[in-house]
């Protein structure tokens, strides 16, 4: 990931298929879920002090490697142009978590199978789930292989 995405994560500290995604009509709830998870203070060897890790509920570990819709905002890593990484928040910009808006719970990475447009409006994107436990360097959640479902209007 880029040197911005590895920072932001050392800030950090620390869907069972139904269908074939979750239905666009839980994009937003989906931030509500992945809202269900917990943390332990755990030591790092590598960084020399104790960190947070998530503890996934249940609920959030079946839908790994899932294909899950969300409906969030991009947090450009590169510029304002289409790009293919980038974070995603369930805030704007202004109120995401790296503006101390919000929780990690309300980010993550993702890696789209072509260059998303940026906009400061809320988008749709599907892709499958992913869940990060162990690498501080990368946030807890991200997205693989995510297509743009919805634009903003």
């Amino acid at each position: 990931m880029k040197k911005s995405l590895l920072i932001a994560s050392l800030v950090l500290g620390f869907v069972s298929m139904i269908g074939s995604s979750v239905k666009a009509q839980d994009a937003k709830s989906l931030w509500t879920t992945l809202a269900k998870v917990t943390f332990k203070k755990q030591y790092d060897e590598m960084l020399g002090f104790k960190v947070d890790v998530p503890i996934f509920s249940p609920e959030i570990k079946s839908l790994e490697g899932k294909s899950v819709e969300i409906k969030g905002y991009i947090i450009p890593v590169e510029g304002y142009r289409g790009q293919k990484e980038f974070v995603f928040s369930a805030f704007p910009y202004n109120m995401c978590f790296f503006c101390g808006g919000a929780g990690p719970e309300t980010v993550m990475e993702v890696i789209s199978k072509e260059p998303i447009k940026y906009t400061t409006e809320a988008i749709t994107i599907k892709g499958k789930l992913d869940l990060n436990a162990n690498d501080i360097n990368r946030l807890m959640y991200g997205l693989k292989d995510a297509e743009l479902i919805k634009s903003a209007k």
